[in-house]
Order: C-alpha cells, then structure tokens, then sequence
C-alpha cells in the first residue's frame, strides 16, 4: 500500500483519488480541481419546489378547497382548487422531482379530505358513519376532477422532462 500524502493544514487527508483521475484517465497532468464539477449556478426565473414541497401544496390547496366548498355548499370548489394546485405543481417543481410528483396527486387529494373530514365529522354522534359517508359522497363527486389534475400532472410532466427520470429509473434498476 502507498504512504498517505500529508494533510495541508485545515484540510482532511486525501484518500481517493480526484473525480478525473479515475482508471481510463491520462496520468500525465494535474487535475485544476479536486471533487466533482461545482452545479451549475441555478437559472433565475419561476421558484423551483421540491417534490415533497409539491405534494403538500397539493394537500394544502385541496384541504383549503373542500372546508370552503363546505362552508359555501359549492361542490366544484375542491376540484377546482386540486387542479389548480396539480397544474401549479407541475410546473413549478424541479425537472428531478417530477417522476415522485406523477404518482402523488390522487393520494394527496385523499389524505387532505380525510382530514378535511374528520374535521367535520368531529362533535357528531355516529363520528364514524358520518365520516365514511363523508368521505364516499366528496371522493364520488370529485373523481373527474381527480383524473383530470392527474392527467395535467403528466402532460406537463412529459414536457418537462418525465421520460428522461423514466429512462434513468430504469437503468438503475438495470444495473447500467
């Protein structure tokens, strides 16, 4: 085994070789920089979510959505309110996060009612009668509504890049 370099002072021992020093790499020169290349400097524009980010402001917007369409007895209002927040999501989420994004919007619209109504089945005598019924009419009436922010997710998504976290999803599970 080769001796260690010495450590510069404030710097920890190098024990692998830099990222471009690797077995194919030419042994000749001195690499400028040690460690992978720095992340390009992020774009400034639209704000970027992450994908957790944008599956509570799903569950957000559709929580918000079903307590004022109880409050007003205007059923459209939730499934207004998860499109809006689907189409939103969609476009504002990073291009890595969009393949955890595709699959969470029918299961977020679902955990924020079952909050939604637990908060109002609370203080009524068949607390779990009422919240089934509840739960059955609001997933009932908003099922277009859940297909179609859904699908929006995925258009967007195939635009913005969702084939390509597809592909290399693949590939690691493939071992290549």
């Amino acid at each position: 085994m080769p001796p260690r370099k010495a450590a510069k002072p404030g710097h920890a021992p190098r024990l692998a070789r830099p990222w471009d020093q690797g077995r194919g790499a030419s042994r000749g020169r001195r690499p400028d920089r040690v460690g992978p290349p720095p992340d390009p400097a992020p774009a400034r524009g639209a704000p970027r979510l992450t994908g957790r980010g944008a599956v509570l402001l799903i569950c957000v917007l559709s929580f918000a959505g079903t307590m004022v369409a109880h409050a007003v007895s205007v059923p459209a209002v939730p499934g207004l309110a998860f499109t809006v927040a689907c189409t939103t999501t969609a476009s504002l989420v990073r291009p890595s996060d969009l393949l955890s994004l595709s699959v969470s919007p029918p299961i977020a619209y679902f955990v924020a009612v079952t909050a939604a109504e637990v908060l109002m089945a609370l203080g009524h005598e068949g607390f779990s009668r009422v919240l089934l019924l509840g739960l059955a009419s609001r997933l009932a009436e908003i099922a277009p509504w859940l297909f179609l922010g859904t699908a929006l997710v995925l258009i967007i998504g195939v635009f913005r890049g969702l084939p390509g976290n597809i592909r290399e999803l693949n590939d690691r599970f493939n071992g290549r």
